[in-house]
Parts: structure tokens; sequence; C-alpha cells
């Protein structure tokens, strides 16, 4: 995720406060120092990083922290605030009729965005169309039509078109029963005067409602003259940041928002149309401070359930609550935990789970995890009807035949049976609880004790 380094830095930072509650200088000026190394790490210009610091430095030295409050969580906050003032607001995107021009330079992802954000708008109910006016790259047409089918959004492009500007034009003609329109422009290798000229005119010809730049999260200090020539240009209203799946730094894009006083509209977290995220500032800090992110969680949770059980009618996952729990359960648990995307993510938003927990795991943990998850549900695959409804009836001979049948170890076989009753007696404790017996247990996930989803028996198959 982007700034993870950073996070991870934080993070190791105010876990030296624990248990203190009253800092002093030197406290104060150790905090400071690791926020000052790891956002430069991070690639975020240095004028803001000395602005961030002294911010910073003030208002713990000179604050009161509240009654109970211990010097860590007080920091924490302070650290918390400051970033989520430096980020600035998320772009305004109004759920209505609007043209959307993305900008940027070749390879920062602005084709494969196009389609992410047409796929989020659809979601939400509006119609749009993506309009491929890049000339210049060989494939473009091709890619941008493919990804436009994935993300089954109305899709315009000329592929035997040379000039962008009428193709935008036309574009729009031809999509004119779409909500949302977004023209996708050409970039080049590097800040070329054609390019510019290019994009200007195809901004004079669709008048668009935003122009939004893509920035790929590794660019660093390179964005701070992408990003003012772009908004002398056409004027820059949000920024795109994209390839945050990767160990990319992202304190660029950070840098990109601030000289052009814009902020963010997106973040692309993934390869496919699904991932992408409305950028949300308060979460997005919170998630990197190890602090949880619980309304993108459930956005994804909603998201995912939504789209399992439109692949199978015949499952509702609110029998889980009112009956038994079978392997069928489990796996279509599992599928809707596949459809929120990479493990990790999902982790980060779960207060209590995600930040200084994830810091303690191996680097490949969350793969394996998925591995393990993957290799279950082939398992499951071989088994009959029966055996999937009353894994009871699984025996030593069923398991030597499953095992043979899907090319799992048996031995793997057994872990899941074992997982399935583990997740059983968690679902048994939740069908016993009141709403206010809810109501606490979400409330201890807010406050991020370190408990976290570990004091629920192992809800999922983490293994």
């Amino acid at each position: 995720m982007v700034l993870d380094n950073l996070g991870s830095s934080l993070r190791g930072t105010l876990s030296t406060l624990q248990g203190k509650s009253r800092l002093d200088e030197d406290d104060v000026e150790e905090v400071v120092k690791e926020i000052q190394r790891s956002l430069l790490q991070a690639d975020v210009d240095v004028n803001l990083v000395m602005s961030l610091s002294d911010s910073i430095e003030t208002r713990a030295l000179e604050e009161e922290p509240p009654g109970g409050t211990s010097a860590r969580d007080h920091v924490l906050k302070i650290v918390y605030e400051e970033l989520v003032d430096l980020i600035g607001e998320s772009t305004k995107l109004p759920l209505e009729p609007q043209t959307i021009l993305l900008a940027g330079l070749q390879g920062s992802g602005k084709t494969t965005s196009a389609a992410k954000m047409a796929w989020w708008f659809s979601k939400k109910g509006l119609r749009p169309a993506v309009i491929q006016t890049d000339t210049f790259r060989p494939g473009a047409y091709e890619q941008a039509e493919q990804m436009a089918d994935h993300a089954e959004v109305s899709f315009y492009g000329d592929p035997e078109g040379d000039d962008p500007v009428r193709i935008a034009r036309d574009g729009l003609e031809a999509t004119a029963d779409a909500d949302v329109h977004i023209v996708d422009t050409a970039g080049r290798h590097a800040l070329e005067d054609d390019l510019i000229a290019e994009i200007e005119e195809i901004d004079s010809a669709v008048d668009p409602d935003r122009s939004l730049l893509v920035l790929d999260a590794a660019i660093g200090q390179g964005a701070k003259e992408q990003a003012t020539q772009f908004d002398e240009s056409i004027g820059i209203d949000g920024v795109v940041i994209t390839k945050l799946d990767g160990t990319a730094k992202g304190g660029g894009a950070l840098t990109a928002v601030n000289e052009t006083e814009s902020s963010i509209a997106f973040l692309g977290t993934g390869e496919t149309v699904q991932d992408v995220e409305r950028f949300e500032p308060d979460g997005f800090i919170s998630r990197l401070l190890g602090m949880g992110d619980l309304k993108q969680l459930s956005e994804r949770v909603e998201r995912a359930m939504a789209e399992t059980t439109e692949e199978d009618d015949d499952w509702d996952p609110q029998d889980i609550m009112d009956g038994s729990f079978t392997l069928k359960d489990m796996q279509k648990q599992m599928e809707a935990m596949n459809n929120m995307g990479p493990l990790d993510q999902v982790m980060d938003m779960i207060p209590g789970m995600g930040g200084g927990l994830m810091d303690q795991l191996p680097d490949d943990a969350m793969d394996v995890t998925q591995d393990r998850m993957r290799t279950f549900d082939v398992a499951m695959d071989s088994m009959t009807e029966e055996e999937l409804e009353n894994p009871r009836s699984i025996g030593q001979s069923r398991v030597e035949r499953i095992a043979r049948g899907s090319g799992v170890d048996e031995e793997l076989i057994r872990e899941l049976l074992e997982q399935h009753k583990m997740m059983d007696r968690t679902i048994k404790q939740f069908q016993g609880m009141g709403d206010g017996d809810m109501q606490r247990m979400m409330k201890k996930l807010q406050q991020g004790d370190g408990g976290g989803m570990g004091g629920m028996g192992g809800m999922g198959p983490f293994g």
C-alpha cells in the first residue's frame, strides 16, 4: 500500500512512547526526526516535510493531552490530524452527469484508471462511457476496449482515426445517452510540447467538468513538474494515484496534490477493474497508522456479498445466522473474501489487525494464507453435495477419496475440516448475541485494542 514504509516507521516510533503519561522534548524530537526521515524516504517534497514536522512538534509540546490519554495516543492523534490536513479533502465527484478528462504521461495508468472509474460510477447507479482518444500509443485502442468490456460499460474509440480531437467529439456524440463520460487522452514518455498542445485542444473540445491527473505512485519528485505543467495547461481538479499494490512510495503524488492545490480522487490498488477505491483522507491515514478503516471495509463487504449472492441465487448468507454452518457456506464465505480484494488490504481495514500486527508477520504471510484458501476451495470442489451440507459425514475413507480427486494432501483436508469446526463454533457465538452485544463488540474493534479479530475464534479461513 502507498506510503507503507512510512506507516511502519511511524508505528515503530510511536510504540517507544508506550506506557508514558507525559512527553519530554527528547521524546518529541525523536518522533519528529522519524517522521521527517520517513516522509523524505517516501519522496514527499522537503518543504512539505518541514512544514508538517514543525506543526507536529509545536502541537506535541504545547498541547496538554486530555485526561486519561496516554502520551502515545496523544501524539498519534496529532500525527493523524496533521497528515489528514496535509492530504486535504477528497476530490468532489457528485453522482450526476459529468465529463471527466484524464491527463498524464505514458505508463501512468490512465487507460486502466478510465475503466476502473467507469466501473465505480456504474456501481453507484450511473451509466458511464469511456472515450479513448489516444492515437499515439500502439495498442491503446485494444487495451481500452478490453478494459471497458471487463467493466461492462459503454466504449467509443476509432482504431483507424488519427485526430484525437475529432475522436473526442465523435465519442461524446456516440455515447450521448451515458451519464458520465470519461475521456482518456494520450501520454508521452516525457512532457513534450505536442502532448501539451494536444491535450489543450481536447480540453477545449470536450469542455470537461473535471480534469484529473493520473500519477504512478512510484513517480517520486518528478510529480512536481508534471503537476505544475498540466495544471497550467488545462487546470487540475484532482489526482488519481495508481499502482498502489506494489512497493511504490507514493510521496510524489502528495507533492502533486500540494502543487496543484487540488485533492486525491481515486486510488488504484490492483490490476482488475474492481481494484479501485474512492479516496477518503481520514480512512486512508487511519489505515496508514494501523487504526483500520471500517467505512471502506463495510463497502467492500457489501460489494463482495452482492457479487457472491448474484453468482448463486440459492445461497443466502442470512441462513448462516439462522441455521447450521455448512462447508458450502464456508466456500461461499471464502469466495466473498476473494471478491473483497487482496487479503493484506482487507486486513489493513480491520482495527487491531492491520498496522503493527501486520508488521510482525512475514512478508509472504498473506500470500500463503490466500494460497491455503485456494487449496481449500479446490478440495471442496471434489466433495459431494451431501458432504458439503454435512461435514460430519466425512470420515477417513472419504478424506482419502477427496484428496485423490483434488490432488490435495490428506492432512490439508483434515485442516479444512478443523477450520470449519472452529468457524462453526464462532457462528454459534454470534447466533446467541443480541444487538447490544454486537454493538459492544464493534465498539471494541473500532477502539483497536489489539484484540482485533483474533478474539472472535478465528473468524475466517486464516489457518
